[in-house]
């Protein structure tokens, strides 16, 4: 195999996927002076975060809730790559930040946690009360983590001498409040809140979190979440959420990193227990001692690698992280006269009796044209609902495009609850499928990451058992959603320099 190496394209490390994780970890290692390629199979970049345009109609396949994006004291992890690279964002806040449609109620969501309570009084005074407890128990999680930034940290243990040497206050503050770090939301629900309304509210505020419930999810993420987005507020980038990834592959081209589209990683190339490059599709090699994937756990380790590559054990566990299902999306662009009231983000929940995981019972909405005119034609929106819908059963056959139509009506009686003629505005529409997202992604069976429950596991960490073979993004610790994945990146290439190294940028930006 070595003679087939190319010297010339010999690189320091090599990122498999543009993702949010996988561009955050090559960019940040770039800036640090490091050789980087990233090697992306479709023809955008951005993972599961890329936009794409149709008939003037410019899309989010995927989120559209951000928060903390340009604020200066934002712990947002994609803000701190942002600084780092010399990159920023230019972004429309906005508040209420969504509503939930709840069959027996709408909720308005603020931003602010006093506006929030004196929503929840309305519905439920006794359970506004018994939520302020709830969250002032997290909120103390947030005020110890706050001072530590997520570019401070690293996957392994010298991670505890940066810690120890710039951040010991913050690390004080942290230990009152460290049986929580591993702690479900479920837990601190059970010893706060006995009010069903609000219990229901905070599964439904950790579902579209992590994709789990209250006693799936850990403690702070949502400990997080409350945090930043009552201190950095809710905000949605100029150009969708493409801007977030043109800005990330802009830092990494500026740092002298190189983004390589339609470049299909077929094979990660391991010699004697050691990551050595990777052969592509069209049987180029390249070569580097550090390569990166940011593909999903199943998929790097069936798909990547050989099985002799790796301990018959720990692939098999490794394999068996059980999944969160996939979607349904539905993407439309629609008539906007007579909607200049309409805003942006709903959530939308069908029956109170089925629960709120149960698939096309809960639909998320987002209409970001509302903020930023310029992703649809004049006069038009852009809306994209999409629901959980598992991959099983789902095939290209004759029946598929019928199908696909009859599951896309529980989004469409969804949107009947915000906009009641959708139908009949309805210019372009989209509808994918788990096959739409296991085939544009590249992702196993269109998942979103492991289903992990909180306190019954932890997401794997960024190390493999492959020498110089690393993973990042959301089948990685810290887990799901734009910051955490964002943070894999920062966790993986801060490990890949010294502390000295690393002390050095932190200084430079000031933190």
């Amino acid at each position: 195999m070595n003679s087939a190496l190319n010297p010339q394209h010999s690189q320091d490390v090599i990122v498999i996927g543009s993702g949010i994780g996988g561009l955050c970890a090559a960019s940040l290692l770039a800036r640090y002076g490091k050789r980087v390629i990233v090697c992306e199979s479709h023809t955008i970049a951005g993972g599961a975060a890329h936009s794409f345009r149709r008939r003037g109609f410019e899309f989010d396949s995927g989120p559209s809730f951000y928060c903390g994006l340009t604020d200066t004291q934002s712990l947002n992890p994609v803000k701190q790559i942002l600084d780092v690279l010399g990159e920023s964002l230019q972004v429309i806040p906005y508040d209420p930040l969504g509503h939930y449609h709840f069959p027996e109620a709408i909720f308005a969501v603020y931003r602010h946690a006093e506006k929030y309570l004196n929503e929840l009084d309305k519905i439920t005074p006794q359970g506004a009360k018994e939520f302020q407890q709830f969250a002032e128990r997290l909120l103390g999680l947030y005020e110890g983590m706050k001072g530590i930034p997520t570019l401070a940290l690293r996957a392994d243990w010298q991670v505890i001498l940066v810690l120890i040497t710039r951040y010991f206050s913050s690390l004080a503050k942290m230990l009152p409040n460290l049986p929580l770090v591993q702690s479900s939301v479920g837990n601190v629900m059970d010893a706060t809140v006995k009010d069903p309304w609000v219990r229901r509210l905070i599964d439904l505020e950790c579902f579209l979190l992590s994709g789990l419930k209250a006693h799936g999810t850990i403690a702070p993420e949502v400990a997080f979440m409350l945090g930043e987005r009552s201190r950095a507020g809710v905000e949605y980038p100029v150009g969708g959420s493409g801007a977030i990834v043109n800005a990330l592959v802009r830092g990494l081209e500026r740092w002298g990193g190189e983004l390589r589209l339609g470049c299909h990683v077929e094979q990660i190339l391991v010699e004697s227990g050691q990551a050595v490059g990777v052969k592509l599709q069209n049987g180029e090699i390249l070569q580097a001692p550090i390569v990166i994937s940011n593909a999903t756990i199943w998929d790097t380790y069936n798909h990547l690698l050989r099985p002799e590559d790796l301990p018959a054990s720990y692939r098999q566990v490794a394999l068996e992280t059980p999944a969160v299902d996939s979607f349904m999306h539905l993407h439309l662009g629609i008539k906007a006269n007579g909607l200049e009231n309409l805003t942006g983000h709903h959530v939308v929940v069908h029956d109170s009796n089925q629960d709120i995981s149960v698939p096309g019972n809960t639909c998320m909405i987002s209409i970001p044209s509302v903020w930023d005119a310029t992703l649809a034609p004049e006069g038009h929106h852009v809306v994209h609902a999409y629901t959980l819908e598992p991959y099983a059963g789902w095939e290209r056959n004759d029946g598929y495009e019928a199908r696909k139509k009859e599951k896309a009506q529980t989004l469409y009686r969804a949107l009947e609850r915000v906009i009641p003629d959708i139908r009949e505005r309805v210019v372009l529409e989209l509808i994918g499928t788990p096959l739409t997202h296991a085939h544009y992604l590249r992702r196993y069976q269109g998942t979103y990451g492991p289903a992990i429950v909180a306190g019954k596991g932890m997401f794997p960490s960024t190390q493999t058992p492959i020498k110089g073979l690393y993973r990042v993004g959301d089948s990685t610790m810290p887990g799901i959603g734009v910051p955490a994945v964002a943070a894999s990146g920062i966790l993986c290439a801060n490990s890949l320099v010294s502390v000295q190294e690393m002390a050095e940028l932190l200084e430079n930006l000031n933190y």
